[in-house]
């Protein structure tokens, strides 16, 4: 549909001369000789862009501008004057106005303004949209929930992403823990600050020193340039360490100094330098288990642990799949514009109420992104489903059989998660909660 331009002036034949010449320029342009009925129409959401003259004996352009603008924030409006009446027409630009014309001016004129005034509007409504999107995404509307165990974590981020506090988001991989701090620090008076992530899990250990607190020039073999790091590129915002139970105990002596003294030192470097960051952490191990073991400093848990946020697996929140599938089957069909699905079937929703979700909310989007590529029709049916979903084993006594030793039951379980987690090797040992090496040994046994 073309842009709607109105052009206002109480000498209705020039008015008219110009909007014929922008209907000629493909656009949809009309001219009225009243400022009282060019305010009806703006009011009635019939106008995209305002061009109107500053002398009229009903409502100036002035008033005419203010009106237009009380009702319409992003309505660029034009503004013609007479030479002799350049002081309003600067008045006019104070009060908002996009450009003025200073009679008498050339259609060619008016043609570059009104071009550039609609790019503006459409670029502002735009960044308005991109901003609702965001605020969905990352804030309450990306976390609706019906289930009583997910409705429980919400309450508490109600109560701590007001504050600074520390705070330890606990659950199984894929239970949606990055969400969960991304919408804390939305609803936090750090929203305006950055949102900074790093998988301690996903960076080898000799790396993530640096990645975390920066380094110097020369600090090491390949340091060319100095570095800031990822706590000095979230300073005024929020850091979420993943993966926090995966640290080595050096990199958990000067984290731990980090949240003590709020300061960090570069790799290589001599001296350090203060950060306003506010620290969450997130694991899908029991670091409980893991001081107890040796593996965790306990100094450092109490640290985090001040408040704990812990994520139920989607098998125990059955209730917000629906809700879920919609949401995360919009996500999938954004990334795939030329995919034919409208829906879920009521079928294909059935199966995926009733399915295990080891994956948990990870699994679900990679299901529905699956089927949104693959089906053909206006909705996802049964067939469009992965086999494990369609046709769910059927289950069997825990423990019938023949009696193994405990070895031959781990490789045989290790072997099964790995068929059914598609043969990725990364994904089973998350699942597992064991390194890619044991199970590596686990598969070859």
């Amino acid at each position: 549909m073309p842009d709607r331009i109105l052009i206002c002036d109480d000498k209705l034949a020039l008015a008219e001369t110009l909007a014929d010449g922008l209907i000629d320029r493909g656009y949809a342009a009309r001219a009225i000789g009243s400022s009282k009925a060019a305010l009806d129409d703006i009011r009635s959401g019939k106008v995209d862009l305002l061009v109107t003259d500053l002398r009229m004996p009903e409502l100036d352009g002035l008033a005419l501008l203010d009106a237009a603008r009380d009702h319409d924030g992003e309505l660029p409006v034009i503004v013609m004057t007479a030479y002799g009446a350049i002081d309003s027409a600067v008045e006019a630009i104070r009060k908002g106005a996009f450009h003025y014309l200073t009679k008498p001016f050339k259609l060619d004129e008016l043609l570059v303004f009104v071009d550039r005034a609609l790019a503006d509007r459409a670029l502002r409504r735009e960044a308005a949209e991109l901003r609702d999107v965001v605020s969905h995404r990352f804030s309450r509307g990306g976390l609706t929930s019906a289930s009583p165990a997910m409705q429980a974590v919400l309450g508490v981020l109600d109560r701590v992403a007001a504050s600074d506090v520390s705070l330890l988001i606990t659950g199984r991989v894929g239970t949606g823990k990055t969400t969960v701090a991304r919408a804390i620090h939305h609803e936090s008076a750090r929203a305006a600050g950055p949102f900074v992530m790093v998988n301690s899990a996903a960076i080898p250990e000799s790396l993530l020193e640096s990645e975390l607190f920066g380094h110097v020039k020369g600090a090491f073999t390949g340091a060319t340039t100095d570095r800031p790091g990822l706590f000095a590129e979230a300073d005024g915002g929020t850091l979420l360490l993943d993966e926090v139970g995966e640290m080595s105990p050096a990199l958990q002596a000067k984290l731990l100094h980090v949240l003590e003294t709020g300061r960090i030192r570069p790799v290589g470097g001599s001296g350090e330098r203060s950060v306003n960051v506010r620290v969450i952490t997130a694991t899908h191990r029991d670091l409980h288990a893991l001081v107890r073991d040796g593996k965790f400093r306990e100094d450092l848990l109490y640290r985090l642990d001040v408040i704990a946020l812990d994520l139920p697996p989607l098998c125990a929140r059955r209730e917000d799949i629906p809700l879920l599938a919609d949401e995360l089957l919009r996500d999938a069909l954004r990334k795939n514009p030329r995919s034919s699905v409208k829906a879920i079937g009521k079928a294909a929703l059935a199966r995926l109420i009733d399915y295990s979700w080891p994956g948990n909310i990870r699994e679900l989007a990679h299901v529905l992104e699956r089927a949104a590529v693959l089906a053909t029709g206006d909705e996802i049916s049964e067939a469009d489903l992965p086999d494990q979903i369609r046709t769910p084993a059927p289950s069997e006594p825990a423990f019938a059989g023949e009696i193994v030793a405990l070895r031959e039951v781990q490789r045989r379980y290790a072997r099964w998660a790995f068929e059914q987690l598609g043969g990725n090797k990364t994904r089973t040992a998350e699942h597992l909660e064991i390194d890619v090496k044991t199970l590596s040994k686990l598969l070859s046994d």
